[in-house]
């Protein structure tokens, strides 16, 4: 089976496909992070959709755990370590994964490379950015939540979340 992303795919991705179509990997992660409102679950879903790869979605799996146990929010690792067992379990049995979360802190970037390695998978780190101030903020004033039950953040809320920059 060949997958492509498009004729128009260029650099690491274009060779992540060719590495998987000649099996020099057995799998990939793919991580899709960022603020709040940077695009990620938008990015994420057209990305598995054109692929056909599972994807995960950290605010979801945290918003299951909140529903259906005594824990409430915020969560804390729960949501990733969950996310987490999942994506290595994919990843060995020999399936792509794209994973769509925060990500704030090199701790948990770093945790999806162990993720990864384990399995033998490669991976492939995205950090969306919205450059715009303004517009980030409409974002996030704006949007409408996709997630029963789960309360988006507030822009105050957003530019005090406690977010490492990239290395």
């Amino acid at each position: 089976m060949r997958r492509s992303l498009g004729s128009g795919s260029a650099g690491p991705i274009k060779g992540l496909v060719a590495a998987w179509e000649n099996r020099r990997v057995t799998s990939v992660l793919t991580v899709i992070s960022g603020l709040p409102a940077t695009g990620k679950s938008t990015v994420a879903s057209a990305v598995a959709q054109h692929t056909a790869t599972p994807y995960l979605r950290v605010d979801r799996i945290e918003q299951a755990i909140v529903a259906w146990s005594s824990i409430v929010h915020p969560v804390g690792p729960v949501g990733y370590a969950v996310a987490h067992q999942i994506a290595a379990e994919q990843l060995g049995i020999g399936l792509d994964v794209i994973v769509e979360c925060v990500n704030p802190v090199a701790v948990t970037r770093d945790g999806w490379m162990g993720t990864a390695t384990a399995a033998g998978a490669a991976v492939v780190e995205v950090e969306l950015l919205c450059s715009d101030p303004a517009v980030h903020r409409r974002r996030v004033e704006t949007r409408p939540s996709d997630v029963e039950g789960l309360d988006k953040p507030t822009w105050q809320e957003v530019l005090n979340r406690e977010y490492e920059t990239w290395s």
